[in-house]
């Protein structure tokens, strides 16, 4: 029905616009000289180590796809996987709805090496797997070790339950890696299989998975303010869930979701810092990655279309 296919677009759209309300409400009284002061502050050293958490974010990003032809036995070479992967999350990123949008990317790239359809669905299977791990395992160890992080969003102590979610996470994990070592059987839709990966591929998984989520946050807590820095670890904790919010949302870059959500869980903070930090953020990972992502495109586009006419 031709309903469904509007249907997360118009979620999206109407979470973007409900977000910035909140946004422009929670702001009120901040003036843009506010917002330029607070980015003038951030030290040349937290302007390189932020860039640098971003190129280190990117790099483990690449190597979800390589874990992803590793497991499904298909040799690619290097640079082409790490401009493929690169691109698809920069632009999938600043898109929205990024299983989707990746996997329409993935398809017009790998399509061009030899992969097939199902080839490009297990790929987008095996990295959106991968990034839950991620998840699971980052959220699980700051919810165990730092469970008063739902105190900035509750506004009430739930230590228990929080410790209670943070086992539970790490237990799927524990799941996951011992359905591994039992070699169970793939999973059938239809003609599609999905093999449980090896032990191998899942040590890669948890290894490289993680690294692009602490990376990621790490742009931000680099370019916080340290008045107030409540440490990594929250940061960590608080990306988390923001980051996890702004993407079931499927808003085109988390765009205001992501910003309200993590002021929530820095309000302790100076906004002005915060939302510099947060600034800082979508420079070095969604609008710099997005402008060299479009030039990939076009260069790619550009040498098929040139093939063609030969």
């Amino acid at each position: 029905m031709n309903w469904r296919r509007y249907f997360w677009p118009v979620i999206g759209i109407a979470a973007v616009v409900f977000s910035l309300w909140l946004l422009i409400h929670e702001l009120r009284g901040i003036s843009l000289d506010d917002v330029w002061d607070g980015i003038a502050a951030i030290p040349p050293r937290g302007w390189i180590l932020a860039a640098l958490s971003s190129v280190v974010a990117y790099a483990s990003l690449a190597g979800y796809d390589h874990i992803a032809l590793l497991h499904i036995g298909k040799k690619v070479s290097w640079l082409f996987v790490t401009l493929c992967s690169f691109t698809t999350y920069a632009l999938s990123h600043n898109i929205g709805g990024s299983v989707l949008s990746g996997a329409v990317i993935r398809y017009r790239a790998y399509g061009t090496r030899g992969l097939t359809g199902q080839d490009v669905g297990v790929l987008v299977a095996i990295c959106w797997i991968t990034f839950v791990l991620s998840s699971l395992l980052a959220a699980g160890l700051v919810l165990v070790l730092e469970p008063q992080i739902v105190d900035r969003f509750s506004g009430a102590p739930h230590h228990g339950p929080a410790i209670a979610a943070g086992l539970a996470m790490l237990i799927l994990v524990g799941a996951y890696v011992f359905g591994s070592w039992l070699h169970l059987k793939p999973l059938k839709i239809g003609s599609f299989q999905l093999h449980y990966p090896a032990l191998p591929i899942v040590a890669r998984q948890l290894l490289i998975g993680p690294i692009e989520l602490l990376a990621a946050a790490a742009i931000i807590f680099f370019a916080l303010p340290a008045a107030g820095n409540p440490g990594y670890f929250v940061v960590l904790g608080v990306f988390v869930v923001s980051f996890s919010v702004a993407q079931l949302s499927h808003a085109p870059g988390g765009l205001g979701v992501f910003e309200v959500v993590f002021l929530a869980g820095l309000s302790d903070m100076d906004p002005v810092g915060v939302l510099a930090a947060l600034l800082v953020f979508r420079l070095f990972y969604l609008i710099i990655p997005l402008l060299i992502g479009l030039c990939v495109v076009l260069f790619f586009e550009h040498s098929q279309y040139s093939r063609g006419e030969n």
